[in-house]
């Protein structure tokens, strides 16, 4: 079944109200939305795209003052920031409340968050008692969506709604800041200029990758490994201290480590919940007191599989 493309506010909002996920217009692209609260929506987002890495998603809210509802604290500067460029092409990492769930951040304390400067869409979030995660609504490796009808094409027959609000106004990305120590750095560049930033927070530094990951390419690991070593399974005969191992599984229990020391994250084989599950399980792992190391199990290369392997080789320690 194809996506319906329209106009009707009230139609996308009872599919995000229902746990659905749809395409939502911006100035820089179409979004894939869904309830940021919601981790079952979240999942959706991360099936529907195909989306071979857990790259955070960025949430979108329709005004500054909805921020207190999922973030720490904002740094002043990001209230200059906000006040100059939000609605626009603009997203600000700050610290996540616990209301984020991890899934939307890949593990990460800060949440990307924006003001998308199209008035149907925060006319769409206005409507909303929750700010939407949306990332680029195109299969990843894919060109990013600027039309309605580009969504449909790539996504209709995942999705139930696009949001028709015309062609996108900047077309590219927005662009991504940090704030580290009263420094503003930008991690992607985007829709908006960064000679356009420095007039406002003066000089800032730029990283030399610009990446779809606010984090940037080469931060990951240290961002998604735990503090204990993890290592993929890839057969290993354990003949002693089998006590201080941890076994993170896709659907079965390992027979040679004690099942306490064991999570599975799926034990129908669901990608969805498997995906779900990774990165408290991980966590769960990382915090018992007798586990020394965690061995992982990959997942089959396909579906969510793809991305959830993609997530456990860049937390992997070498040995």
């Amino acid at each position: 079944m194809k996506a319906i493309i329209g106009k009707d506010i009230q139609q996308a909002k009872a599919f995000l109200e229902q746990g659905n996920v749809v395409g939502i217009p911006t100035e820089t692209v179409y979004g894939l939305a869904g309830n940021a609260f919601d981790i079952e929506a979240v999942t959706k987002i991360f099936e529907v795209k195909n989306r071979p890495t857990f790259d955070p998603l960025i949430v979108h809210t329709n005004n500054f003052e909805r921020l207190s509802s999922f973030v720490q604290y904002i740094p002043e500067k990001a209230f200059w920031l906000a006040e100059k460029f939000m609605p626009g092409p603009l997203t600000m990492l700050l610290p996540k409340q616990s209301s984020i769930p991890d899934l939307v951040t890949s593990g990460l304390d800060t949440v990307a968050v924006r003001i998308p400067n199209h008035p149907l869409t925060l006319d769409l979030l206005n409507n909303l008692s929750f700010p939407l995660a949306a990332p680029s609504a195109n299969p990843f490796g894919y060109i990013s969506p600027t039309s309605a009808q580009h969504v449909a094409k790539q996504l209709g027959d995942k999705i139930p709604y696009v949001l028709d609000g015309g062609d996108c106004t900047v077309g590219i990305e927005s662009t991504i800041v940090g704030f580290e120590n009263d420094e503003v750095i930008v991690y992607r560049k985007g829709g908006l200029a960064i000679e356009e930033i420095e007039k406002v927070v003066g000089k800032i530094k730029v990283n030399a990758h610009s990446s779809s990951n606010p984090k940037a390419p080469g931060m990951l690991k240290s961002h998604y490994s735990p503090r204990k070593d993890l290592v993929i399974f890839t057969g290993e005969k354990f003949d002693r201290n089998i006590t201080e191992i941890g076994y993170l599984a896709f659907q079965e229990f390992n027979t040679q480590i004690p099942e306490e020391n064991q999570l599975i994250l799926s034990p129908s084989g669901d990608y969805k919940e498997a995906a779900k599950h990774l990165f408290a399980f991980m966590r769960q792992l990382d915090g018992q007191e007798n586990i020394e190391k965690i061995y992982v199990e990959l997942l089959p290369e396909e579906n969510l599989g793809r991305a959830i392997n993609d997530r456990l080789r860049r937390a992997a320690t070498k040995i």
